[in-house]
């Protein structure tokens, strides 16, 4: 009897022991959206990311989707430990990091041209000071951390008429606007244009079919979303940075372990440059007569139209104004010269 009693302990501690070790061992799963789902170069980066994380102890498992509205809401509701997708998506778990993607947030014009190599740097900087593990607090927020940013590349304004080429004439004109993104519709409104819904699964159509006369888009998408139909023979795509996009990595913090957050944002500041050469790869691969060119004047405007905007946007409490203030400051690091520079807007805020 007293054996049996032994026995029935240790069989006891042995099903608490493997248990233990299966909890240990089982696979975070991460959703992840890419325009190409499971094909996409993302989704490869993200599989980088699994190999780089087994180094810490984290199992991960993958899951693609290319609906990123389903994405975002499976994890959400935790059927996924961690999300990567659109700042736009995400910044509902990080508005501070979602700031990234603001209107103009990381636009340089000098001397009346677009810098993309100084714009990128803005980015770059951006990143590196939050994988810095003094600014780990922000990249917290409740149970949500921030476990890495990865440039998606500029979003130019793809038009269908290239009279449309200053603030003025956008005025009466159909802009396609993102239900979740309350900012565009704001700034559409702004300029005397008409806002009409959209999502990333159906923008590009509403641009092809000739719904709306304007998008913005990455390069990466104008092969996969065929927009060279909208823009047809009178249309372009236009060389001015409405807003650099960023893909963010967001991880349910509870189900990592502690420090692994910190980890993951070292890991993808790695893969910076890697993701930029995929962006310049797809900027080359444009044809160079779908491009338009802004005059000094309009790139002015534009600079000048997106900072009003911005700053009326944060003020409605649509982006965060702490991520705000630090991008500013990293942005006149870096063209110090830009009139803004010497002015307190964006700084002011508490």
């Amino acid at each position: 009897m007293k054996m049996v009693k032994t026995m029935s302990k240790i069989s006891a501690a042995a099903v608490l022991a493997l248990s233990a070790m299966s909890t240990a061992q089982a696979a975070q799963r991460i959703c992840v959206y890419d325009l190409l789902g499971a094909s996409g170069d993302l989704f490869s980066m993200a599989k980088d990311y699994v190999i780089a994380a087994q180094r810490h102890g984290v199992s991960i498992e993958l899951k693609g989707y290319t609906d990123e509205r389903v994405a975002t809401e499976d994890f959400r509701t935790g059927q996924c430990d961690g999300l990567i997708a659109t700042a736009f998506r995400t910044r509902q778990f990080n508005p501070v990091a979602g700031a990234i993607d603001s209107l103009g947030a990381t636009t340089i014009v000098k001397d009346g041209k677009i810098d993309m190599t100084a714009s990128y740097e803005v980015v770059r900087r951006i990143v590196q000071t939050f994988s810095d593990p003094k600014a780990g607090k922000l990249m917290v927020d409740g149970i949500y951390e921030v476990g890495g940013v990865i440039p998606l590349g500029a979003a130019y304004p793809v038009v269908n008429d290239r009279k449309l080429n200053t603030v003025e004439a956008l005025a009466g004109k159909r802009i396609a606007s993102f239900d979740y993104d309350k900012a565009q519709a704001v700034m559409i409104q702004k300029i005397g244009a008409q806002p009409v819904s959209a999502d990333i699964m159906n923008f590009s159509s509403k641009f092809n079919n000739g719904s709306v006369d304007f998008i913005a888009a990455p390069t990466l998408a104008y092969k996969p979303l065929e927009l060279h139909k909208g823009i047809g023979k009178n249309g372009a795509m236009v060389r001015f940075p409405i807003l650099i996009l960023t893909y963010q990595v967001i991880l349910n913090k509870t189900k990592f372990p502690e420090g692994f957050g910190d980890q993951s944002r070292d890991y993808w500041l790695t893969q910076f440059d890697r993701a930029l050469q995929l962006v310049k790869q797809s900027d080359a691969s444009i044809p160079p007569s779908t491009w338009m060119e802004l005059s000094s004047e309009n790139a002015y405007k534009y600079t000048l139209m997106l900072r009003e905007s911005r700053i009326d946007i944060a003020q409605k409490g649509m982006y965060d104004k702490r991520g705000l203030k630090i991008i500013k400051r990293i942005r006149c690091s870096v063209n110090p010269a830009d009139p803004e520079c010497a002015t307190k807007s964006e700084e002011d805020w508490k």
